[in-house]
């Protein structure tokens, strides 16, 4: 199994391209999925960034496996497969942790240690999980990513900031403001996903006390129900829209609003109007900000915006991240290592197994084939203490390949490293190792604690 991660984000591309590339992110991962060199997807989208997480089987099926992708977000966007293709940075190996820790963590934000990045991560192998494209190794890298995050949270002040897309957003807004104060303002929310989410307690939090929500998938009622504000339908929204102080798009509407549709709603309007747009494909048509009477804050406003975090907070975050992701592949390989060994062992024991029945067969239940089967089981876990500790020696070292084409080499052992893993780990959760190790199909009463 290899696992392998196709990123786009802020930081290579324009936030328009990101938007193309991410459209129909919902499906990918499941239609990806379908491929045969494809074992496991998890989809992180977000308002800059649209990252793949997925599964080959085996290494030589890493680059059918990335064109299998890559078809996928084609067919979807739009865009031609070698514009897809060049778009995204891959990632192999220990760096696909290393890279995903960092951005559960917030480093790799535009906002540097934002706190909303965390939620998407977790939901996004939520989603995998529900939909069922979630791998086993793909949800332990998540999980851990999110452990991380937590670490990065709780032990350094990128966490204790609390900074966000959103709370960055809101202070330009205010800046931008005639009069500051909140308590006064009336905002118009679009959205009701995560961002509006945290929009509205955000606007709680500095006093802003009407807020109307207003969603084309009908969700307005219960998002504003379960947190204060009021939904509005699509008749009372142009009203709404005059009468408001600030609007903020967290929707990603297909159909944004266009600069004339608005000039004309607020055409009576006197007051100063803040447009707030954190959506990736645009609420509001960019050309709203040279309107009149109107000041637009977007993602790029915020990215250039966003306060420098202290280098000391960074360098400790980056040194929990670093060393996690260093665990994260330590662990990995341990596994790889756990089969291998398990393969061996189950191999060894069968052959002696084998051998242990002749003596029965001949002697029967007696002292001597007693002493004969104890004497053979010692022998056997001597023989395999060396290439249990190699084997763990060359994972260590990133060498496992090399263990495993030994094995196939020399005994003939071709490992099926997904069935075999699972069954260590089945074997490690009960408390048990492999059958065979023990004597399971012996007929005798045997004392094989003599063997230890």
């Amino acid at each position: 199994m290899v696992v392998f991660s196709m990123v786009a984000t802020h930081a290579d591309l324009n936030l328009e391209t990101v938007a193309l590339l991410s459209n129909g992110a919902a499906t990918v991962a499941s239609s990806a999925s379908h491929s045969a060199t494809v074992s496991g997807t998890v989809v992180l989208a977000t308002c800059n960034r649209f990252e793949i997480y997925a599964e080959a089987p085996a290494p030589e099926d890493l680059e059918a496996a990335r064109s299998a992708v890559v078809a996928e977000i084609s067919q979807r966007s739009g865009l031609p497969e070698r514009t897809v293709s060049d778009a995204f940075r891959t990632h192999e190996g220990a760096d696909v942790a290393r890279h995903l820790f960092a951005v559960s963590s917030g480093l790799d934000s535009a906002v540097v240690g934002e706190r909303e990045i965390a939620g998407q991560v977790r939901r996004a192998l939520i989603s995998a999980q529900e939909d069922g494209t979630a791998s086993p190794p793909l949800v332990r890298l998540f999980q851990a990513a999110s452990r991380t995050a937590k670490d990065v949270a709780t032990q350094t002040a990128l966490g204790s900031r609390g900074l966000s897309i959103v709370s960055v957003a809101l202070d330009l807004a205010a800046d931008l403001a005639d009069d500051p104060d909140w308590s006064s303002k009336r905002a118009v929310l679009f959205g009701t996903g995560a961002y509006a989410g945290a929009t509205m307690a955000l606007l709680r939090e500095r006093g802003c006390l009407s807020v109307d929500v207003y969603s084309s998938s009908g969700r307005a009622e219960e998002f504003a129900a379960a947190r204060g504000g009021v939904a509005l339908s699509g008749e009372q929204l142009p009203e709404a829209i005059a009468d408001a102080d600030i609007l903020i798009g967290c929707s990603g509407s297909t159909t944004p609003m266009e600069a004339v549709e608005l000039a004309a709603i607020r055409s009576e309007s006197p007051r100063q109007l803040i447009v707030i747009d954190l959506a990736l494909t645009h609420d509001f048509d960019p050309a709203v900000g040279s309107l009149d009477g109107i000041e637009l804050v977007t993602l790029e406003s915020v990215r250039l915006a966003a306060p420098q975090e202290q280098a000391e907070a960074l360098i400790e975050a980056s040194r929990i991240v670093g060393a996690a992701a260093a665990d994260f592949e330590a662990q990995r390989q341990a596994r790889q290592a756990d089969a291998a060994i398990v393969a061996l062992r189950r191999h060894t024991m069968a052959v002696l197994d084998s051998e242990i029945e002749k003596v029965r067969a001949r002697h029967g239940c007696t002292a001597a084939a007693e002493e004969v089967e104890f004497a053979m089981r010692r022998m056997v876990k001597q023989l395999l203490h060396t290439p249990t500790v190699r084997a763990r020696e060359l994972a260590a070292q990133g060498r496992e390949a090399e263990y495993l084409a030994a094995l196939d080499a020399l005994y003939g052992i071709s490992i099926d490293l997904p069935s075999v893993v699972a069954d260590a780990l089945g074997d490690e959760a009960s408390g048990d190792e492999a059958p065979s190790e023990v004597g399971a199909a012996e007929d005798c009463p045997v004392d094989h604690s003599r063997a230890g």
